[in-house]
């Protein structure tokens, strides 16, 4: 596979993920928006129906209340008309009393009837255990002797339990004989609405709770029950049965629970009615359609998944065998660098050892003018013992010290200048520490005497009064200024007046110029390559100005060449000057 057949294959690749990705991701949000309006819209249908429904049962318990009360209601006036009753009370015989008022009983449904004397004293009863019982400081028995209408009381026991009597007093035309009592069965609701999972109270005038599926809100007015930590109930059951089911607007609050609260009326004496329902059933049907719909999108998004892992696993091949050829490519790459550097290396050896080697040939070439130079103190030295020899026969031996510190002398010039040749041929360091330009120039300039003064070459010198220091080797850096003397030395060869202008200047960097008045430079494409020169056979190799424009580089600056305008070459060597704050630190 070609590379650009691989790079186009990638880039389809990566634009099919791309469109993938972008349509399971749409698929996502559409399912999420789907999801979330479908959950809002069928909560508040549920919740509706759940509230009209709530409402239609509280409106069937208020009828079934009423129906009770009412039919109750009757009773009294009925059996304050029995003539039997009627007749007990008149002769005090009670014997048959008893059994009429439980037959009576199984015919109206009632708690509890009770025939009652002048004094409130329970004369019959259907409840046997009861008899005899005085009722005189009953409300009901006090209200009903003091009125011809019958009365309806609501009475709270000590139990918590509340009662529902009506009473009437019977009387004939002697006067008042007795009262009967009727008690009101209106529990039997509310152990039938403890049987579902709503809480359901109902209040009296005064909003104090009489019938309530919760035993402790009995006597409580509503905000009072609702704060009240609440026993076992039906609602309590169905709401911790159920997640909590916040996102509505709840009506109240069950033990920190949300229900719906429905209120009605109940057509009796001002009574109330009110019911608590859990959204257990809203949110069960709820869930119900939101797992069909998610299942439905489950069931897409896994064939989606399924149709792009078929892709994927083409492209996994795809992948594989590419992946294999960059390996390969790779492995030739590693070797092709580490061969790079074994000749990187190399290189740098060889450029070292060229650089040695320039600098060999450089004192080859000066050896015999420094072998000149040697000679002459030694001729000197030679005459000057013979004299002092001659002087110490005469016994004149302060003549004779004077020609000692000659020769002295002359030894300390001979050891200058192998010195100099000793210190331009040794290796240079990889160390940087300052440099003073013009101590290099001089000490340049001193292993270049012989030779200068072998030709009689005019050396012309402008340096600062100030010291121009840079950061750098100072035996690479002489090495530098010897080879610009030796190629412009080398240029003056045919000129009658030979003249070398040495130019030593300082700003953002520090500027050393050579400058000859030879032929000047010929060609510049040329003339820092290696090997190339311009010298006969035998006189050069052309390493003299690459090996010197390499070292200049390495030293962070760079070596130029140009012609003058009135003849002669000038090289210009720029080095980076060294800080005054970097020269303190040093």
């Amino acid at each position: 596979m070609s590379k650009a057949a691989t790079s186009t294959a990638r880039h389809r690749m990566r634009t099919i993920s791309w469109r993938a990705r972008a349509v399971l991701f749409c698929l996502f949000v559409v399912a999420v928006a789907v999801v979330l309006t479908t959950n809002r819209l069928l909560t508040d249908r549920f919740t509706e129906n759940t509230r009209n429904r709530a409402e239609l049962r509280l409106v069937l318990y208020s009828g079934n209340l009423l129906s009770e009360l009412r039919q109750n209601a009757i009773v009294p006036q009925l059996l304050a008309r029995d003539p039997a009753l009627i007749a007990a009370l008149n002769t005090q015989d009670y014997a048959q009393s008893t059994q009429r008022l439980i037959s009576f009983l199984e015919e109206i449904g009632a708690a509890n009837l009770t025939l009652l004397d002048r004094d409130g004293r329970a004369v019959a009863t259907t409840e046997r255990a009861r008899l005899g019982e005085s009722h005189k400081a009953a409300a009901y028995f006090v209200d009903a002797m003091r009125s011809r209408d019958t009365i309806f009381h609501v009475l709270r026991q000590e139990t918590g339990q509340f009662n529902f009597y009506y009473s009437r007093r019977i009387e004939t035309q002697n006067g008042t004989l007795g009262v009967i009592v009727v008690e009101v069965d209106l529990r039997k609701y509310e152990r039938a609405w403890a049987g579902i999972s709503d809480a359901v109270m109902v209040t009296d005038t005064e909003g104090r709770i009489i019938l309530a599926t919760e035993p402790r809100w009995r006597g409580l007015t509503e905000a009072e029950a609702l704060r009240r930590e609440p026993v076992n109930s039906a609602i309590q059951r169905a709401i911790q049965a159920t997640s909590d089911w916040t996102a509505l607007p709840a009506d109240a609050y069950v033990r920190g629970e949300a229900v719906m609260r429905v209120e009605g009326r109940v057509a009796f004496r001002g009574w109330r009615i009110a019911g608590f329902t859990t959204y257990t059933a809203v949110r069960d049907k709820v869930n119900g359609y939101l797992a069909l719909e998610i299942m439905g999108f489950a069931i897409l998004l896994a064939l989606a998944f399924y149709f792009l892992n078929r892709k994927a696993a083409l492209r996994m091949a795809l992948f594989q065998r590419e992946s294999a050829e960059l390996r390969a490519l790779n492995a030739r790459l590693q070797r092709e660098i580490a061969e790079r550097r074994r000749a990187q290396e190399n290189l740098a050896q060889a450029e070292q050892t060229i650089q040695q080697s320039s600098k060999l040939a450089v004192l080859g070439e000066m050896s015999a003018a420094v072998s000149h130079e040697l000679n002459q103190p030694l001729a000197a030295m030679k005459t000057y013992l013979a004299g002092a020899r001659l002087l110490l026969s005469r016994n004149r031996p302060d003549e004779a010290i004077s020609a000692f510190q000659r020769i002295d002398d002359l030894i300390e010039r001979m050891g200058a200048i192998t010195k100099q040749l000793k210190s331009y041929a040794r290796q240079s360091g990889t160390q940087f520490s300052p440099v003073n330009m013009a101590d290099a120039v001089a000490s340049a300039l001193s292993m270049m005497e012989p030779q200068l003064r072998q030709r009689k070459i005019t050396i012309t010198r402008t340096l600062p009064d100030q010291p121009v220091m840079i950061m750098g080797d100072r035996v690479r850096v002489e090495q530098v200024i010897v080879n610009l003397l030796r190629n412009a030395i080398d240029a003056t060869n045919t000129v009658p007046d030979a003249t070398i202008d040495i130019l030593l200047a300082a700003g953002e960097t520090a500027v050393l110029t050579v400058r000859d008045n030879g032929e000047g430079i010929g060609d510049f494409k040329n003339l820092f390559e290696p090997f190339y020169t311009t010298k006969q056979p035998g006189d050069g190799v052309g390493l003299g100005l690459a090996i010197s424009s390499g070292i200049v580089n390495d030293l962070g600056g760079r070596l130029v060449a140009r012609n003058a305008p009135d003849g002669g070459a000038v090289f210009e060597m720029q080095l980076p000057i060294l800080a005054d704050e970097t020269r303190a630190a040093e």
